[in-house]
């Protein structure tokens, strides 16, 4: 009988390939929506690759202290989608997948939402689905649960019957995995290493990127990424 596997995450905007990977290892992928926003993280901006360097695409959002990410709404208002698609156009127009995944960012982009959560979810989840990745989904705020921080992570995949919790690298410096094994479940830590492909203008080679920069270059093409990753194990 196979393990089932859970994996989460906050939803944040147009992530790094390493993200999507997560989702693919994940039987069950939950977007924890319902934590509280940050603008440290990475909930409403991201990176692209420019002659100039990293350019960050940020966007503007109305927020109060202690807000959730769910609670957030976006400044449509303010013209920030017209924008974040200008630099890409003008950054990624000679990439040879341009026309492809623009188009398709562009029709999922000037889509409305509600908050910014279910942008940066129906993103992803587009993305994803492009990419071959037959992932569940859940939304941690429809589990209502009121606990918070591991406790909460670990009562998640409990109410999902999780065998295993895949966790990001990030997270081995707080969490305690004789906690999660208390509740039967094993602690595991996502294999994704990031690794170089080729990018638009020249070295050095960003790793820490929006996946848009992956797609630009190499279209939906989930094959690369797995076999990339196999022959670095």
């Amino acid at each position: 009988m196979n393990s089932k596997i859970i994996g989460i995450h906050q939803p944040n905007y147009i992530p790094w390939l390493g993200y999507f990977y997560k989702i693919f290892e994940s039987d069950v992928f939950v977007f924890h929506d319902d934590v509280q926003f940050s603008k440290s993280g990475s909930h409403n901006y991201h990176y692209i690759k420019t002659a100039n360097g990293p350019f960050r695409l940020k966007i503007p959002v109305e927020q109060k202290h202690g807000y959730k990410i769910n609670e957030v709404r976006t400044k449509d208002e303010l013209g920030w989608k017209k924008e974040h698609l200008k630099r890409i156009r003008i950054n990624y127009l000679k990439a040879p997948f341009f026309n492809e995944i623009y188009g398709d960012f562009e029709s999922i982009l000037l889509s409305d939402y509600d908050n910014l959560s279910e942008l940066n979810i129906g993103l992803i989840k587009f993305i994803a689905n492009k990419l071959g990745i037959e992932t569940e989904y859940v939304v941690a705020s429809s589990l209502h649960l009121n606990t918070r921080s591991e406790e909460k992570v670990i009562d998640i995949c409990t109410k999902l019957s999780a065998d295993i919790y895949l966790s990001g690298t990030g997270a081995k410096a707080y969490q305690k995995e004789e906690n999660f094994l208390d509740r039967g479940i094993k602690l595991e830590y996502s294999k994704f290493k990031p690794f170089e492909f080729k990018q638009l203008w020249g070295d050095p080679f960003q790793s820490n990127v929006s996946i848009l920069d992956f797609l630009m270059n190499y279209g939906y093409d989930w094959n690369f990424v797995i076999e990339k990753l196999k022959n670095n194990e």
